[in-house]
């Protein structure tokens, strides 16, 4: 089993990449997002790689970092993603943004990747929601623990607030982001209003 690759990029396409190990060349298939970040040919990488053994082909799957990779094999376990509709959506969503639009349920976020209709986008955000609520508190406690503040659990971001910066025109995913953010500077007490305002406020350009 192959789990990861490191060695010279010998060139790259659309979804794929050939990485030469020592004279070798492995085809590795990747996201738009990682192949983007690729080196140039003849210069050294090193990818992380998750492999499928099938009865008629060996499919090596190629990420720029374990995160990805991660959230690769988690999107594989919801009925109707295979590996390629799993690198689509991690081709437009980078694994941090896959948190949010997964807590707070960005269902058109899920369907800006290629092949993503409306049913499996909404079949997704539930079958994952539970699991990137967990990743998204544990990395809101890492950074809040280091700024010396106190992350708010996911219930405690008010959902009126989010409902109301979305109807001015703001994505689902990023009203929230900004919601969670004010509602860890104001308090869990904070006026629904003093909250709409403070996110606001995040979102300004």
């Amino acid at each position: 089993m192959i789990a990861k690759l490191s060695g010279r990029l010998d060139s790259a396409g659309d979804d794929w990449a050939i990485v030469d190990v020592a004279g070798v060349g492995y085809l590795v298939f990747a996201s738009a997002r990682t192949l983007a970040n690729l080196p140039a040919p003849g210069e050294a990488l090193r990818l992380m790689i998750e492999t499928h053994v099938r009865e008629d082909h060996i499919h090596l799957y190629g990420f720029a970092d374990v995160a990805e990779r991660d959230w690769f094999r988690l999107l594989t376990t919801v009925q109707g993603v295979g590996a390629r509709m799993a690198l689509a959506i991690l081709s437009v969503l980078s694994p941090a943004q896959l948190v949010q639009a997964l807590a707070a349920q960005d269902k058109a976020a899920l369907a800006r990747a290629n092949g993503v209709g409306p049913k499996l986008a909404g079949r997704i955000a539930s079958e994952l929601k539970e699991k990137a609520g967990r990743i998204a508190l544990g990395e809101a406690a890492h950074l809040a623990a280091v700024a010396g503040a106190t992350a708010p659990p996911a219930e405690a971001v008010p959902e009126d607030a989010v409902s109301a910066l979305v109807n001015l025109g703001y994505g689902r995913g990023e009203a929230f982001g900004a919601v969670a953010q004010a509602a860890r500077e104001l308090g869990g007490n904070a006026p629904i209003e003093a909250v709409i305002r403070a996110g606001l406020r995040e979102l300004a350009p």
